[in-house]
C-alpha cells in the first residue's frame, strides 16, 4: 500500500529534463524471488514438518494465523535477509510475501505481525526445542533417495556474540567476548546442514562432546542401521571420552591433536631429515608425514597418530591428527581426509553472514535454540534454490548472498483480478532466462531430489 507520509522527491536533471519520484508505484514488491522459495519449500515440506513439533495453546475459535503459515512467512523472510521479526511490521503486507504463504496479494489477510511471531518463537518448551532440532537431522535423512553406504560428519563450533545478559553468556578468553558457541554439524561433502545445538560460550568437555555425539548416533542409525559414520573435528573435540564412544559403537573419527613434547619426541627423526632436505636444497617448502602409536594423558589405550612435518624458510611446522582408521596412509588421512573439514567451516560462515543465524537475541536460551532451528531451515531453501540451477551456470555454485541478490532480490508487481493473479517481473532483469528455467523445472513431477552435492 502507498505510504502517504513520505513526500515525493527529485534526482539531478539529466540531458536537461527534470526527474522526479515518489513511492507511489501501486502494489509492487522488491521480493518477487520468493515465489521460488514458496516452490523449494513445497517440495521440502520442511514448515509443515516444523509446525507439527510447535505447541499451539491458541483458542481454536481465534486462532488467524496458522504455526505453519507463520513459521513459512519467518523462514522465506530469513532467506530473503530479514532476519528480525520487526520486519514484519512492513512485509506482513507485502504482495508477493503474501502469495507465497498462500494468500491473495489485495484481497487476502496480512501476515502475522511481529508480536505474533516472537510468541511463536518463545512458545516451544526445552522438549519441543530438542524435537525441532531433531527435525532438521531428519530432513537431511529424508534428503537421501536410500541409506548411504558412509558418510563423513564435520562437528565445529563458532562464535555467537550475545546481545545482553542471557541465558547460557558466558565469557570466552579466546575471542574475548561474552558469547555463545554454538554446536554446528554438516555433511560437508554435499552442503546439506544436520544439526546446530546453541551452548555456552566455552570450551566443551569430553563429557558434552560424548553426548552430543550419542544422541546424534542414535537418532541417525534409527534410519540408518548399516551407513558407516565418521566423524571429523578439530582438536576440541579429540577428547578421550568421544574417542572412546566412538570405538566402542564403530564409529570412525579424524580430530585434530594438540602438540606436545612427547608427541613431539616421537617424530624429531623425521622432522629433522625434513629439516635437513630443506637447508640442502634450499627449497621453500618442504613437506613429509609421520606416523605413530601414542598414549596421552587421561587416555585408556594407544592410538593412532599423523603428523605432517612441513619446513619452511621460517622453521618446522608439525600438525597433528588422531583417528581409529587404520588403512589409509599418513598422506591420505591428513591432505585428503583430514584436511577437507576446511569446508565446513566455510558453511558456518554462509550460515552466519549470509543467513544472520547469530542474531541470537532473545533472553531465554530455549527460544534462541528455534531461532537457530528456523535460521537453519531457511539454508535448505536458499539450499534448494540452487540445486536446481542447471550446474553449467555461474551461479550453481554462487553464495547464498549472490543467489539472493541476482534471483530472490526481483522487482515484481503483483495484480490481483477475479479470475487470476498476475506478476509482472522486471523486463531488464538479468537472469530471467535463469529465472524460468528454475520455475520450469519445479513444474516438472519432483521424481529427483531437488539437493545435490555443492559448497557454500
Amino acid at each position: 500500500m502507498t505510504d502517504d507520509t513520505i513526500l515525493p522527491f527529485a534526482f539531478p536533471a539529466i540531458q536537461s529534463k527534470k526527474i522526479t519520484a515518489a513511492f507511489d508505484g501501486g502494489r509492487l514488491s522488491s521480493d518477487g524471488g520468493v515465489m521460488l522459495l514458496r516452490e523449494v519449500e513445497r517440495r521440502l515440506g520442511i514448515a509443515d514438518r516444523l509446525a507439527t513439533l510447535v505447541p499451539d495453546r491458541r483458542d481454536p475459535t481465534r486462532i488467524r494465523h496458522a504455526v505453519a503459515d507463520m513459521i513459512r512467512a519467518r523462514l522465506f523472510a530469513i532467506a530473503h535477509g530479514y532476519e528480525d521479526c520487526n520486519d514484519f511490521d512492513q512485509l506482513r503486507s507485502d504482495p508477493a510475501f503474501k502469495l507465497a504463504c498462500g494468500r491473495l496479494p489485495d484481497s487476502g489477510a496480512d501476515l502475522a505481525s511481529q508480536p505474533t511471531l516472537s510468541r511463536l518463537e518463545n512458545a516451544p518448551s526445552l522438549r519441543d526445542a530438542i524435537r525441532l532440532t531433531y527435525a532438521l537431522v531428519d530432513q537431511w535423512i529424508v534428503s537421501y533417495d536410500k541409506s548411504p553406504a558412509s558418510v563423513t560428519l564435520d562437528i565445529d563450533d563458532t562464535c555467537d556474540v550475545v546481545h545482553g545478559q542471557q541465558q547460557f553468556s558466558t565469557f570466552n578468553a579466546h575471542y574475548d567476548e561474552y558469547c555463545f558457541l554454538p554446536f554446528h554439524v554438516y555433511n560437508t561433502a554435499t552442503g546439506r546442514p544436520i544439526a546446530m545445538v546453541l551452548r555456552p560460550g566455552k570450551t566443551p568437555s569430553g563429557v558434552e562432546v560424548r553426548g552430543h555425539l550419542r544422541r546424534l548416533v542414535r537418532h541417525i542409525r534409527a534410519s540408518w542401521p548399516t551407513t558407516r559414520i565418521t566423524f571429523r573435528g578439530d582438536g576440541r573435540y579429540a577428547r578421550p571420552e568421544a574417542m572412546d564412544f566412538c570405538e566402542t559403537n564403530g564409529i570412525q573419527y579424524i580430530f585434530g591433536l594438540s602438540g606436545t613434547r612427547p608427541l613431539a619426541a616421537k617424530v624429531r627423526e623425521t622432522a629433522d631429515a625434513v629439516a635437513t632436505i630443506r637447508a640442502v636444497e634450499q627449497a621453500e617448502v618442504i613437506r613429509d608425514y609421520a606416523e605413530v602409536h601414542h598414549k596421552a594423558h587421561g587416555w585408556k589405550r594407544e592410538r593412532r597418530a599423523i603428523a605432517r612435518i612441513e619446513a619452511t624458510p621460517l622453521g618446522l611446522d608439525i600438525r597433528f591428527v588422531v583417528t581409529n582408521l587404520t588403512a589409509a596412509a599418513p598422506r591420505v588421512i591428513y591432505e585428503d581426509l583430514y584436511c577437507a573439514r576446511g569446508q565446513a567451516e566455510n558453511l558456518i560462515k554462509a550460515h552466519k553472514a549470509h543467513l544472520a543465524s547469530d542474531r541470537t537475541s532473545c533472553r531465554r536460551a530455549v527460544a534462541n535454540q528455534v531461532r537457530i532451528v528456523l535460521h537453519t531451515a531457511a539454508y535448505w531453501l536458499l539450499l534448494g534454490v540452487r540445486d536446481a540451477i542447471p550446474a553449467v551456470q555461474e551461479l550453481a555454485k554462487a553464495e547464498f548472498a549472490t543467489i539472493r541478490l541476482r534471483l530472490l532480490k526481483i522487482a515484481v508487481r503483483v495484480q490481483e483480478t477475479k479470475s487470476r493473479i498476475r506478476l509482472a517481473f522486471a523486463a531488464a532483469h538479468p537472469q530471467a532466462a535463469l529465472f524460468t528455467g528454475i520455475v520450469a523445472a519445479f513444474a516438472r513431477p519432483p521424481n529427483a531430489k531437488l539437493t545435490r552435492s555443492g559448497g557454500p
